[in-house]
């Protein structure tokens, strides 16, 4: 098992780590660009966009200051991302349209506002969007048949029982497969999800 011994963001802190700063790549890149393409940003904009994305997060990493409370990188990267947007748009880079037709400003602001259910569901896109990036590259950590039980318990819902029938164990072994994947998506994830 290839355990990290730090989260992402705090290897991010060292600016010379190229495998953190890959990950952090390689995890937000189709996320912003698919956030983008929502927007109406098509083809090399919604490229350009998410590279300025990404260059703010890394330019202005070292300022931020996990308070130790759930979303708060995501609120942080929401906020970016909004900005990016919005200086792109002032600047007829883009000519992105807000979803249903609203001002894009107006629907910017709304993105920002963490009370807004635009914010909330935003987040909520990026949490399952992440967990699922997360449970992928965790997955070969594990033995197939842990994998198995944790899936049909977890990612499936079935009842720890079934599941235990299913493969030929017992439910307490479904209950620390599911133990064990959890605690190993908690490290990989450290403060990335709310």
């Amino acid at each position: 098992m290839s355990v990290t011994s730090a989260t992402l963001l705090a290897r991010l802190r060292d600016a010379r780590d190229g495998d953190a700063w890959g990950r952090l790549n390689d995890l937000y890149t189709p996320l912003i660009r698919s956030w983008a393409v929502r927007l109406g940003v098509r083809g090399s904009d919604a490229e350009d966009l998410t590279q300025d994305v990404l260059a703010v997060v890394v330019r202005r990493f070292p300022e931020f200051v996990h308070p130790e409370r759930p979303g708060a990188f995501r609120g942080w990267l929401r906020a970016i991302a909004a900005n990016c947007a919005r200086e792109a748009w002032r600047a007829k880079k883009v000519a992105p349209r807000a979803p249903g037709g609203t001002d894009f400003g107006s629907y910017l602001a709304r993105l920002e506002d963490p009370g807004d259910d635009l914010s909330r569901e935003w987040d909520r896109q990026h949490d399952v969007y992440v967990t699922r990036r997360l449970l992928e590259r965790i997955k070969p950590d594990f033995e197939p048949k842990t994998w198995d039980l944790f899936q049909g318990f977890v990612l499936e819902g079935r009842a720890a029982e079934e599941v235990a029938a299913a493969c030929g164990t017992t439910p307490n072994a479904v209950y620390i497969a599911k133990s064990r994947v959890l605690a190993r998506l908690r490290d990989e994830a450290g403060g990335l999800l709310g």
